[in-house]
């Protein structure tokens, strides 16, 4: 494959998979509307980075616009296709479930139609592992049942895999679904916990946890996420793959290695567990070591000081993003 389309491609995954993909020397096509669920800033700073790169080409426009695909669809040879753009956020959708519905299950609808009038290779699909719902069943398999969800963001991204499935049968386009558990990194969104934290207990503000700070994660470090999804490309027929670390961590522990590398202590404020949270995360990655030869290489721990490390060489660069 030569030219791939990425949507979301000023988002943090997206940033960091076109820049994996950049750097093999094919040819990028990014799309983002900009949002401003968090500050749009910090896009501009991804997408002026993926700029310096020849090879990089971006429109600006939204996934929920048939036409405006269609236009890029005429301009290029498209082979094959990255859908990271997406509402996402639980708590989030729960106030607002009706643009999660037009992003994340109309904007795939208007993909799918692309790839069966363009002839696309393959379609891969970003989803997520709050599709799991809340269950004691760890870790997750991608053979479990999740019918479940908890809110209206994973109800949204399973009912883009079932869309992707009825293309897959109807049409046979190969349909690579992976499910991202926890990422964060360099460039990461400013409203996940990670980035607040860094950034919250640097400058000495207090940091707020939901329940006890034991619920535990499958945090996995965005360098190893966007080689995976860059390996899907080559997969055919219809799958899914868990992308995790494969090693759950308490959210308490998280924050001991942020104050340990930062050097400062946080200042916590408890709040009551939101219903929408899952209590646990952990990745059975089985299917992307078969199917792709994947396994995460960067720890918890390699992935915290990497993070900060580039945290503290861009702090100018951060201080105006809203957290």
């Amino acid at each position: 494959m030569h030219t791939i389309l990425v949507t979301g491609s000023a988002g943090f995954i997206g940033w960091a998979t076109c820049k994996l993909l950049l750097s093999k020397g094919l040819t990028v096509i990014g799309i983002d509307n900009i949002s401003d669920y968090y500050d749009p800033k910090i896009k501009e700073l991804r997408l002026k980075n993926l700029q310096e790169y020849e090879k990089f080409i971006f429109y600006k426009g939204d996934i929920e616009n048939l036409s405006t695909l269609k236009t890029i669809f005429d301009s290029h040879k498209i082979e094959g296709i990255i859908n990271l753009a997406a509402r996402a956020g639980v708590r989030a959708s729960v106030e607002n479930p009706w643009g999660y519905l037009d992003t994340n299950v109309k904007g795939t609808i208007n993909l799918l139609e692309c790839v069966k009038d363009y002839n696309v290779k393959v379609f891969i699909l970003a989803s997520t592992s709050s599709v799991y719902g809340d269950t004691d069943k760890i870790p997750f398999r991608v053979s479990d049942v999740t019918d479940k969800p908890l809110a209206p963001y994973p109800a949204s991204k399973k009912s883009a895999e079932v869309f992707c499935y009825s293309y897959h049968y109807l049409y046979n386009i190969n349909t690579i679904i992976p499910r991202y558990f926890t990422v964060y990194g360099p460039f990461g969104r400013p409203d996940m916990s990670i980035f607040r934290f860094i950034k919250k207990i640097d400058i000495g503000e207090p940091i707020t946890v939901y329940g006890d700070g034991k619920q535990k994660r499958d945090f996995t470090y965005v360098d190893d996420i966007a080689e995976a999804t860059a390996l899907c490309l080559n997969l055919e027929g219809y799958k899914i793959l868990n992308l995790g670390n494969d090693r759950p961590v308490e959210l308490i522990y998280v924050i001991t290695l942020i104050e340990e590398e930062i050097g400062k202590k946080a200042k916590i404020q408890w709040q009551p567990r939101h219903p929408a949270d899952i209590y646990a995360t952990w990745a059975d990655i089985s299917e992307a070591k078969e199917y792709i030869g994947w396994y995460p290489k960067i720890s918890i721990e390699e992935g915290i000081k990497r993070t900060i490390n580039w945290y503290k060489e861009n702090r100018e660069l951060l201080r105006n993003i809203k957290i």
